[in-house]
């Protein structure tokens, strides 16, 4: 994944601890060092358990591959992060909580924000009964066109 990692730096991880803190997260040593990365230079991200779980190694962290799933499930539990399933192999975690949508590249298996303002949802269907409209995902597959 071309996913650039800065280096963590102090107010990355003081960054990190007031976004868990908002979220009423205790601030462990892992949730720190992936907060860190997640939003210590107040970029928005979307990464794999997988890419995250290589960045914070990076950093010389140690923590498992188990802890990172872990971690990532209890930050969108928290409503700190949004889960977008692209297949039913791949889950990124998007940093960027409204509602917006993304566009996937399927060569790169990148997920990109899509520019909200240009889509238009007119009208959903009915939800049945005893449901409710919890979210809408918008995933729109790209692949780049073959060089003529």
């Amino acid at each position: 994944m071309s996913q650039a990692w800065n280096a963590v730096i102090p107010s990355g991880t003081e960054r990190g601890s007031r976004w868990l803190s908002r979220a009423g997260l205790r601030p462990t040593r892992q949730r720190l060092a992936l907060a860190a990365l997640l939003v210590g230079d107040g970029k928005n991200r979307h990464v794999t358990a997988e890419s995250l779980y290589a960045a914070v190694r990076e950093t010389g962290d140690s923590v498992s591959l188990a802890t990172v799933y872990n971690t990532l499930r209890a930050f969108c539990e928290a409503g700190l992060l949004n889960e977008i399933t692209v297949d039913g192999a791949r889950s990124y975690f998007d940093t960027r909580i409204d509602d917006h949508p993304h566009f996937f590249w399927e060569d790169t298996a990148e997920l990109v924000d899509a520019p909200a303002h240009q889509l238009e949802i007119t009208r959903l269907p009915e939800v049945p009964d005893g449901a409710e409209l919890a979210r809408v995902e918008v995933v729109i597959r790209l692949r780049r066109r073959p060089a003529e």
